[in-house]
């Protein structure tokens, strides 16, 4: 299969838009062994029967996928209509590993899976997390650690019901995907939604996910001065607009994960975070900037080009639910500036609580992957 084929639609039903998918990816040669396949949250009761369709009628048996508030095909958002996203690629043999839930440890799955490990020299896979799970960033960390070459990309799902994933059968609770072997080519970048304010400040006191100081000041009274008086008066306006940006030790590319500022006590000077701070480490206040967004996408895409000849065979896309239409507009505009840059093809994905970007989980960021 030279290029990966590609459907997605909308409709009244989930026959309707199962069927124009299919129609849309049309004949499928005998080497087609794995698909991705993404429904929004109001077909989520039906992704089950969707799921068996798309089995029977392209008799492929492994397929990876979940539930998005929102999901993208090439050049296309979906947001709060029936609809479904589906790829389906030819990979060589015994280059992939369908993984099912792993809920508690990763460390059944690493063992089980040794003696494939051991015939490359790296992994590269796509997962998707229940965001229920408070384990999900610890396996993603241990998942790409304990394999060789571990390098992961994805998304936790998004849905106001149900919070299915797709490996091989229909499964949720913890964190599921397929790995690939180093035969598999493949690029992949990520891109940041939010913007930093200020300067890295240094953690001197904190207790859990309290900012007690910052440089030894009061975390409070810094993000007064960095985020101005009418804000700090005023925490509420903070809400959706600014964040705490934890930066990634030895990161060359200035990388950090975005975290929400989850409460404030003027009266004792402090910030809670929604995450877990150590002292001595770091951390800076950001904001959701369409604009610098924007400028930071065509940043990733540009790195993605220059490390591609010509246009990709098929790609897949992460993004936060927060961004798409509620950063970048209607129109699906987040989705037009990828196929403007790297030209048209096939490409799916979903828009999640979170994402998955090496070994970390981030927020409000997009990452896109690229099948060469």
């Amino acid at each position: 299969m030279e290029q990966f084929r590609v459907g997605h639609a909308r409709g009244a039903t989930w026959q309707q838009v199962a069927e124009a998918c299919l129609t849309q990816i049309g004949d499928i040669p005998g080497t087609g062994n794995l698909g991705f396949l993404y429904v929004t949250d109001t077909l989520a009761a039906q992704l089950s029967d969707i799921f068996a369709h798309f089995k029977h009628v392209t008799g492929i048996e492994n397929w990876v996928g979940t539930v998005g508030m929102g999901i993208c095909g090439s050049g296309c958002e979906y947001f709060d209509e029936p609809a479904i996203a589906a790829l389906i690629g030819e990979f060589p043999d015994d280059s992939f590993r369908i993984f099912p839930t792993i809920k508690s440890s990763t460390e059944d799955f690493v063992r089980d899976n040794e003696s494939w490990y051991a015939k490359t020299s790296s992994h590269f896979g796509i997962v998707h997390g229940d965001p229920r799970n408070a384990n999900i960033p610890k396996f993603v960390e241990q998942l790409a650690n304990e394999i060789i070459g571990g390098f992961l990309v994805g998304g936790l799902t998004s849905s106001r019901s149900s919070y299915s994933q797709i490996a091989t059968g229909i499964t949720e609770g913890g964190i599921s995907g397929v790995l690939f072997a180093d035969d598999v080519p493949v690029t992949t970048a990520l891109t940041q939604g939010c913007s930093p304010i200020g300067k890295q400040h240094e953690i001197t006191e904190c207790d859990g996910n309290i900012a007690i100081t910052l440089d030894g000041r009061p975390a409070f009274d810094v993000f007064q001065d960095e985020v101005g008086d009418l804000i700090a008066r005023e925490p509420r306006r903070a809400a959706g607009y600014i964040f705490a940006a934890l930066p990634i030790k030895g990161s060359d590319t200035g990388d950090y994960v975005v975290r929400h500022l989850v409460g404030f006590d003027p009266e004792k000077r402090s910030l809670a975070v929604g995450d877990t701070l150590e002292a001595g480490n770091t951390m800076m206040f950001c904001r959701r900037d369409t604009d610098s967004a924007y400028k930071d996408m065509l940043r990733m895409l540009q790195s993605l080009k220059d490390r591609t000849d010509g246009t990709p065979k098929g790609g897949v896309y992460y993004s936060c639910v927060g961004r798409g239409p509620n950063l970048f507009g209607q129109n699906s505009e987040e989705l037009k500036v990828i196929q403007q840059e790297l030209g048209d093809f096939p490409l799916v994905g979903f828009f999640g609580n979170g994402e998955v970007s090496h070994n970390r989980l981030y927020g409000y960021t997009g990452v896109l992957t690229l099948f060469l």
